[in-house]
């Protein structure tokens, strides 16, 4: 991935030749020389940039040595053999890769890029709901802060939850903190869902086969809607929808797929149809039409995540210069949220 040009030039023809359409003209011959900027630091520096698919066109096809989903980058961050860790996503991610690679310098290139599933829970909150369904397996959605993780006992991604609550062999589980990923898991798995914030255990529930969960949300995903694909089908009857399973159960149910980021990309890869629709951040669909530029891509959405939009190539560029922002992460909670997050990389 990224770049590997010699000169300025040869970076700007590149990245004319793969954004064109996507990012205007001026804006890419401007943005070239941050790019071969970053490029050059990078060698000398020894660092090791990771993308997440939600990153800018810009910035995902260029700097990047390795771009991915949650699971892929965890994956690559355990062995990542550089000095220094540039994760361009959001402040769990990178704190995901310092856990896994405690030794290296873990840099995010913005002074904050949070998530709103993220702030949805607390540490505290986990400790609550052993004390109140004790025994119970815990299993956090990757997207939630280091010492949460360190409070659960596995870690999942959208792409392997399903997987990870099977391979629990539990009647019950308590799932964190996305509710319509946890909805969606149920529904997959044939378990019944009792939501957190009705502060009560559905008694009247099936009780063997029941998910926990909690009210946390994206902010993104939880605004499309069944009246979206509809109105697309109305006008593009031969349209392929591909949903990101953060979004409303009834959304998930009226696609044609649903997954993970990285599944969603195999899926229009591996595909043929008059039409897609990507049901996720606009950034991605984005991303997904330079990689298929033969496919028709419908560019309808607006729906741009304002955390991962903290993450720039100046913020690249500054990070690298200036050495910030740099990852902490406390001892203690470091080797407890390891735990959860290895038993995640073996489910796979």
């Amino acid at each position: 991935m990224g770049i590997n040009a010699k000169t300025l030039k040869e970076t700007q023809d590149l990245m004319l030749k793969k954004l064109k359409g996507l990012v205007p003209e001026v804006e890419i011959k401007a943005k070239s020389e941050l790019v071969f900027e970053i490029n050059e630091l990078k060698r000398e520096m020894n660092a090791v940039i990771l993308g997440h698919n939600y990153m800018e066109s810009a910035l995902f096809h260029t700097v990047p040595d390795h771009v991915g989903d949650s699971l892929g980058l965890s994956r690559i961050a355990a062995r990542a053999e550089g000095d220094i860790i540039v994760f361009c996503g959001v402040e769990f991610m990178a704190e995901t890769a310092k856990i896994l690679n405690p030794n290296k310098t873990v840099l995010l290139p913005a002074t904050k890029a949070g998530c709103s599933l993220a702030e949805s829970i607390t540490g505290e909150d986990v400790r609550k709901l052993r004390a109140k369904y004790p025994g119970l397996p815990v299993v956090t959605y990757v997207n939630c802060s280091a010492e949460v993780k360190a409070e659960t006992d596995i870690c999942c991604t959208s792409s392997n939850a399903v997987d990870v609550v099977k391979s629990l062999n539990s009647e019950q589980i308590i799932f964190l903190p996305d509710e319509y990923l946890a909805k969606n898991v149920a529904i997959e798995t044939g378990m019944t869902l009792t939501t957190e914030s009705n502060d009560t255990l559905d008694k009247k529930a099936d009780t063997k086969s029941q998910i926990i969960a909690w009210h946390g949300k994206c902010e993104v995903h939880e605004q499309f809607t069944v009246s979206d694909i509809v109105n697309i089908k109305k006008q593009y009857p031969n349209t392929l929808v591909v949903t990101h399973p953060e979004s409303h159960p009834d959304v998930v149910a009226a696609s044609d797929f649903s997954s993970g980021t990285s599944k969603m990309i195999d899926f229009v890869k591996k595909t043929e149809a008059d039409h897609y629709l990507i049901l996720t951040e606009c950034s991605m669909g984005d991303n997904i039409i330079a990689e298929n530029p033969e496919k028709d891509i419908l560019r309808m959405c607006s729906i741009r995540c304002p955390h991962m939009n903290q993450i720039t190539l100046e913020g690249v560029l500054h990070s690298l210069r200036h050495n910030e922002k740099e990852i902490f992460v406390d001892k203690d909670i470091q080797v407890r949220a390891k735990k959860s997050v290895d038993r995640m990389l073996e489910i796979g």
